[in-house]
């Protein structure tokens, strides 16, 4: 197969669920707000799923969050998820647009280096200089084009802006029109029905860029929360993990058993304590659901290729490194102590935290 006709490494959701957003808008029968491809309810339905439609449930958590982001979504104000990393916040609100707006892609990346014109307009200057101003020489932004089309726009990673970019979002969000100035008789911009703003923030980056009061006020905050059911994200884990494989076209083995001493790992380090209540020191890494599917994965894909098919507690251990050592020398040291006391002791009454532990201290000495 040609890098021209290879399959996509992840398309868009409209894409991905074609088949699901088909069936819901043709059952759908449920009063939808102006500017919406779907009812406020035919949305919940594509986010948590609808066994009767074949409909996937894709965000695992908090139901009734889902529910006040869609309310959230046909108000007036936007709506901000927050959290740690890797609790599903982008896939939350990519999940909404797609919904919402059938249109995913209007996205803008907070960063260091996000402008005031990637929120509201630039020029193509070879036209400008050509033409002067007008429509053909004005380059829209995604908050721009969202607010023509009347569609949902995403700001991922807002409080990662200097905080006077932050502020570029206060007026859009209050007085709902962008103006151009340049453009005279045409200035005025107004959004249509259908547009508004879900903004993601991780919780870390608190502190990076503060946002200010006048711009939180112009937001509802959601904050989207780790899985703490133990059981449930064993089985959501193996679950994401064999989906990925299915897709690559092979299976190797992977224990049930081993799954849950990973999710377990996860959470007492997550957590900053054990099953049994011992208190821990917190790590600097991400100890996300995600990740854990990262780690499972990877050990998934080594016992594959360079492997005899088995996932072991070696190959555990091994993907484990790169997510709980990174640049930390204190996580080092809370690692190693989580190793010498709570996994050797573990590994005295069982055997599947035996192999973890002589795994990890064999590759990681």
């Amino acid at each position: 197969m040609t890098s021209d006709t290879a399959p996509a490494l992840r398309s868009s959701a409209e894409l991905r669920y074609s088949d699901e957003l088909a069936r819901l808008r043709e059952a759908d029968r449920d009063p939808r707000p102006e500017g919406w491809r779907l009812s406020p309810r035919a949305v919940r339905r594509f986010i948590l799923g609808d066994p009767a439609l074949q409909v996937s449930r894709k965000f695992y958590g908090d139901d009734p969050l889902v529910e006040r982001a869609i309310v959230t979504l046909m108000g007036h104000q936007g709506l901000m998820l927050v959290g740690e990393p890797g609790t599903a916040k982008s896939l939350l609100s990519e999940l909404l647009a797609t919904a919402i707006s059938g249109d995913s892609a209007l996205t803008i990346q907070g960063a260091a280096g996000t402008t005031e014109d990637h929120i509201r307009y630039a020029w193509n200057y070879a036209l400008l200089l050509a033409e002067g101003p007008s429509q053909r020489a004005l380059v829209p932004s995604p908050m721009y084009r969202a607010m023509v089309a009347g569609k949902l726009v995403r700001f991922e990673e807002i409080t990662r802006c200097p905080p006077e970019i932050q502020d570029t979002m206060i007026s859009l969000l209050s007085e709902k029109q962008i103006m151009v100035p340049e453009l005279g008789e045409d200035a005025r911009v107004h959004a249509r029905r259908g547009f508004n703003v879900i903004a993601t923030a991780n919780l870390r980056d608190r502190g990076v860029h503060e946002m200010s009061s006048a711009l939180k006020r112009r937001f509802n905050f959601e904050t989207v929360r780790p899985i703490r059911d133990h059981a449930f994200e064993v089985e959501l884990v193996l679950a994401q993990v064999q989906r990925e494989l299915e897709t690559g076209g092979f299976e190797p083995r992977i224990e049930h058993e081993l799954v849950a001493l990973l999710v377990t790992v996860f959470q007492e380090l997550r957590a900053g304590s054990t099953r049994e209540g011992t208190p821990l020191k917190m790590l600097d890494a991400v100890m996300s659901t995600a990740e854990a599917v990262n780690v499972l994965h990877a050990a998934a894909l080594e016992a594959a290729f360079l492997g005899n098919g088995e996932v072991t507690p070696r190959e555990m251990a091994n993907q484990l490194q790169g997510v709980l050592v990174k640049d930390s020398v204190d996580d080092v040291k809370r690692v190693q102590h989580y190793f010498d006391t709570v996994v050797r002791e573990r590994g005295r009454r069982d055997s599947a935290w035996k192999r973890f532990g002589d795994a990890a201290r064999s590759l990681w000495a």
